[in-house]
């Protein structure tokens, strides 16, 4: 019992950690990053199970894991607030041509990056987006003027 109370607590403490790392950081890792978030589970292993070296409780702690992020995918799904809760809302980055850099600066994107993911999508200057939205996923959808019409 104690291996599923421990992958229980693992488990809130990495979806807090994800969710605190951004939604930019969540579209594309990098490759730190990504080495990051590995080495981080193989240290969160060792924390739930600790001297437990067995299929048991390693079995034990999977599953508990699997059980939790399909209980919170059943809630998103179920209870639309719960999704927002959990997922967060999508954030409008640009309106009519006009960057919101609070909102920049609360999603720790730099203007820089907003300014590359625009040219990606064949965006040359803002005065053209009539709106780009921080999806809950990190990507950015871009909607411009002629798309209006």
């Amino acid at each position: 019992m104690e291996i599923v109370i421990r992958a229980a607590v693992a488990f809130i403490i990495l979806w807090l950690v994800t969710r605190a790392s951004g939604r930019s950081t969540l579209g594309e890792l990098s490759s730190f990053e990504l080495i990051l978030f590995v080495v981080l589970g193989d240290l969160v292993q060792q924390g739930i199970t600790m001297e437990d070296r067995s299929l048991t409780g390693s079995l034990l702690a999977v599953f508990t894991m699997l059980v939790l992020a399909a209980g919170l995918n059943y809630a998103n799904m179920r209870w639309p607030k719960v999704g927002k809760l959990m997922q967060g809302r999508p954030i409008v980055l640009i309106r009519d041509g006009v960057v919101d850099r609070k909102a920049l600066h609360k999603e720790r994107i730099g203007l820089d990056e907003l300014s590359m993911l625009a040219r990606q999508s064949g965006i040359e200057n803002y005065g053209s987006v009539r709106l780009a939205i921080l999806e809950a996923s990190g990507k950015i959808s871009f909607f411009t003027q002629e798309a209006k019409a």
